[in-house]
């Protein structure tokens, strides 16, 4: 393995990105190329619709960072999947179907695109994600969390046990990884909501907005990267 495929590891929230296929990167020992994009809220209940919008950016961003590091994936170009995103589809209803996804996938130089749904149902969560060929637009696996899995209180274990089996689906050949979650790092739902609510607000160009729920994330979790690093973006904006 080269000492640039190791050094490749930079992650934006919303991408994780790779080079070739799973055919070929073995033969040619080529990382894969995937881009996570939104998800999609497929009618939740119990909490402020706010939370649920915001949980399409934090989904996403938490299965990223996750996945950051790992020697055979990279990440595709922030701005080309950004570019690439239709405003108006990733914000209706019925979320990226999979020719959407595929394209945004291809225009960003993804093999795979990322996309999925959640529901959270007063407090069970149930978290899909489907990987996505860029080229052919046909979804190549659906993986889901345990159903023992399911309680609010454990969101980040369910994102987290999610993002390492798309892992296990699009590294080369489809082998299992030997990396499983980390156990060690464990992130409170509270802090987790607020980091994603930070990421909406960013979104929507309220950067005071913004700021004050990543502190508040950091408040709750004080080891919490992510949103330290949101933080410092928001205050040099």
């Amino acid at each position: 393995m080269s000492r640039r495929r190791l050094q490749q590891s930079a992650l934006p929230w919303y991408l994780l990105a790779a080079l070739g296929s799973p055919q070929t990167a073995v033969a040619q020992n080529k990382p894969v190329t995937v881009a996570i994009l939104p998800f999609q809220d497929r009618g939740s209940y119990g909490q402020d619709k706010e939370t649920f919008r915001a949980l399409q950016l934090g989904i996403p961003a938490t299965i990223a960072s996750e996945l950051r590091g790992h020697s055979e994936l990279r990440l595709a170009d922030a701005d080309r999947v950004h570019r690439a995103l239709p405003r108006q589809e990733v914000s209706a209803t019925t979320g990226l179907d999979a020719a959407t996804a595929a394209r945004v996938g291809k225009e960003a130089g993804a093999q795979y695109a990322i996309t999925g749904s959640f529901a959270d149902f007063y407090g069970k969560i149930r978290l899909d994600a489907r990987i996505i060929n860029s080229e052919s637009g046909q979804i190549v696996k659906v993986v889901s969390n345990d159903p023992r899995q399911d309680d609010l209180s454990q969101l980040y274990r369910i994102i987290q046990t999610v993002g390492h089996k798309v892992l296990a689906a699009a590294r080369p050949g489809g082998s299992a990884s030997t990396e499983g979650p980390n156990e060690e790092r464990s992130i409170p739902t509270d802090a987790l909501l607020q980091y994603s609510l930070g990421l909406l607000s960013k979104q929507d160009g309220n950067t005071s907005a913004a700021r004050e729920h990543f502190e508040r994330a950091l408040a709750i979790f004080s080891d919490y990267p992510e949103a330290r690093e949101e933080l410092a973006r928001v205050r040099s904006s």
